[in-house]
């Protein structure tokens, strides 16, 4: 047995973590780390995302079109290259892949009142919302309307028996539930004429605990409701719910003055160009749309590339650093529609970025609660980047824990007026939910890394300020999305060995987890699990070589050792279907790009009919995934070649066992709506 082979079986025996020493710089990159340790300010990027969160940042919206201008400022101000908005056309029709655009909603005027009779005149008393104030207050994509009118409690207002015996018809109605989930029995059916939502924060460990809240609400665009929808706190609607459980009259004054128009998305782009001349884009992208005040969704993310940038260009001209080779790109979109339409829009943007670095939620301080974590792509698309970004982020785990404790460490990564508490980033997870699973999904197979904190306790919330942002967790942001831009930008075949040494230990750390993963299942699940984890980390190998020259000896030898930790945990094989087999093969339409999901946009829904019961698998839940998941890879996984059969013990070696009947069922769907096509049964 070799001595890395004893050293994994003391790993899985006595569960020690797989590094062993603590604060040793990766990737030979002593010098850039130093240099951007002195250079990136935490302080510099929340003074950015302060001026953002002033702003109510709705997609198109004239507040959208300030926070481009202002960061189009600060890179000119920076000495950014190639500073320029990209403007797509969106109206509420035009397709891009899977995506409809959404127009351009911005609200002008929005009051909330309680009135009192005076001598028989109804006046005006209090205020209750306003927009001015509070601009999450007024659910997004509500229609202009006003009413003076009594207030009644529905409940949830999410099933017919919340209306019974309930005349709401010109009424304002009180519910828990978002206003879009409602809207269709309230509005349409029922006649309300408006809602009043105290719908609590996401669920979490603090979902409802704090009654001051008010959280982002929502109507669906491309429903047919002519209406509007104000947001209030549990403490607002509980006081509102007292009088009326005592049979008072609650009459209320709603103004909301909104307006909706065609226009075209402004999408902000810069470069650090390359001395390839952009042949080859290395892209850090963040997303730019949110409600006032959205610190840390996502203002962060954006302060924190907008940093990357400032840090990387000085240290460029002042020759600290050299130019890479490759360019690296910053963008600024709006949420998930904005990066699928961009891709779509322009093909070629999309062939020339090989690598994305996504930043969403990554400057929480102790406040919000956050979780850090640097998440990896999915398993349909193994790459080489997963272990740049993970070993960037487990060295500041380990150096921000020994500066904590005490210890000499030579780069902390602080800032004077940030917190000084260690990382503790979750590594090497899969998690969607923005921008990077477009990317990553098979239309465009552009591998990436995802930075964020999840769960925050304060998001989609007006409490999402910039108080709760700590400038020493943008600065480690910011460190992770540089150290990893530019190592990709300027790697090529001298980086292979220090690359592929980073990668073995990454590998000893990942197949302890895969274990731990695999133990919770039978024995033929487990060997499927194996399988496809060793097919994994061997396409990540090859990944390099697109890149790279790797020697022969030194491929050699890194397979051998994948090939021993192999015969060490056992190789593993596909679980064979005996009674359930289904060898049916799918492809995918060509021309349409782009997954399932979008915010703002259901391709899915939309196309497969909103009153067919939906696929089973959209509520499966299995060991580390979930219906949205399940759906994303197993769309990823059609390529022409794989059965169906395949695609589950893919998607199960991943998240976990899922029933064949729930993957056929899926891909049927698919098929029904024309997204997918049968090209061998």
């Amino acid at each position: 047995m070799t001595s890395t082979l004893k050293y994994l079986c003391l790993i899985v025996l006595c569960g020690l973590p797989a590094f062993t020493s603590a604060q040793k710089v990766p990737l030979n990159q002593e010098e850039l780390v130093s240099y951007l340790d002195q250079e990136l300010s935490g302080e510099s990027a929340k003074r950015n995302l302060e001026y953002i969160t002033r702003l109510h940042r709705m997609r198109g919206s004239d507040d959208y079109n300030k926070a481009i201008a202002f960061i189009s400022e600060k890179l000119t101000e920076y000495n950014l290259e190639g500073v320029a908005v990209i403007k797509i056309p969106a109206d509420g029709k035009l397709m891009y892949g899977t995506h409809k655009t959404r127009p351009a909603w911005n609200v002008k005027f929005a009051e909330l009142w309680e009135q009192q009779n005076e001598g028989g005149v109804w006046t005006n008393k209090s205020k209750i919302a306003d927009y001015e104030s509070i601009p999450m207050v007024v659910a997004q994509d509500s229609k202009s309307g006003e009413v003076a009118t009594e207030l009644v409690d529905i409940g949830s207002g999410s099933s017919e028996s919340d209306y019974e015996n309930k005349n709401i018809e010109g009424k304002l109605v009180l519910t828990s539930s978002q206003p879009g989930s409602i809207a269709d029995l309230a509005i349409n059916k029922y006649k309300a004429a408006g809602i009043i939502s105290y719908a609590q924060n996401q669920p979490s460990a603090w979902h409802g605990e704090d009654e001051n809240l008010i959280r982002w609400g929502h109507f669906d665009y491309f429903a047919d409701i002519n209406s509007f929808a104000f947001m209030v706190s549990l403490k607002q609607a509980r006081a509102f719910q007292n009088r009326l459980n005592k049979g008072e009259q609650i009459r209320l004054f709603a103004y909301v003055e909104t307006e909706t128009k065609p226009t075209d998305w402004d999408l902000l782009t810069a470069v650090i160009k390359g001395t390839d001349e952009g042949k080859e884009e290395i892209l850090l992208t963040c997303h730019l749309d949110h409600p006032r005040p959205g610190a840390n969704d996502n203002a962060s993310g954006c302060a924190a590339i907008l940093e990357v940038a400032r840090s990387l260009k000085k240290l460029i001209d002042e020759e600290r650093i050299e130019r890479p080779k490759r360019t690296i790109r910053f963008l600024w979109s709006p949420e998930i529609e904005g990066t699928k339409i961009l891709l779509n829009y322009d093909p070629e943007f999309a062939k020339r970025t090989k690598f994305n670095i996504h930043m969403d939620m990554v400057g929480g301080g102790l406040e919000t609660k956050g979780v850090y974590q640097v998440s990896r792509g999915p398993m349909s698309l193994p790459s080489f980047i997963n272990d740049i970004g993970e070993s960037f982020g487990m060295f500041l785990n380990y150096s921000s824990l020994a500066y904590a404790s005490g210890s000499k460490t030579e780069y902390p990564m602080v800032s004077k007026e940030g917190g000084k508490e260690p990382l503790q980033a979750i590594i090497g997870n899969f998690s969607m939910g923005s921008d990077f699973e477009v990317f990553t999904e098979a239309s465009f197979q552009i591998p990436s890394i995802y930075l964020h904190q999840y769960p925050d306790r304060y998001i989609h919330t007006n409490y999402d300020a910039p108080g709760n942002i700590d400038p020493t967790i943008l600065k480690r942001s910011a460190f992770i999305g540089a150290a990893s831009a530019y190592y990709l930008a300027d790697f090529n075949s001298k980086d292979v060995p220090a690359l592929l040494e980073q990668m073995k230990q990454d590998l000893i750390r990942r197949s302890y987890e895969m274990l731990g993963f695999s133990s919770a299942l039978n024995a033929e699940e487990q060997a499927n699990c194996k399988y496809y984890f060793w097919e994994q980390e061997l396409q990540a190998f090859n990944s390099i070589k697109p890149y790279a020259v790797i020697p022969s000896k030194i491929e050699k030898e890194y397979k051998t050792f994948l090939k021993d930790l192999m015969t060490t945990i056992g190789a593993g094989k596909p679980l064979q279907h005996i009674e359930n087999t289904n060898l049916k093969i799918y492809s995918r339409k060509e021309g349409l790009k782009g997954g399932m999901l979008s915010f703002g946009y259901d391709y899915f829904k939309d196309h497969y009919g909103k009153n067919k019961p939906a696929p089973k698998i959209f509520s499966y839940h299995a060991i580390r995934g979930s219906g949205s998941e399940y759906g994303y890879e197993i769309l990823n996984r059609v390529n022409g070649k794989n059965s169906v059969s395949d695609i589950r013990n893919m998607v199960s070696a991943e998240f976990g066992p899922i029933p064949m009947t729930l993957v056929s069922e899926y891909l049927e769907a698919l098929e029904s709506i024309g997204v997918v096509y049968v090209t061998k049964k």
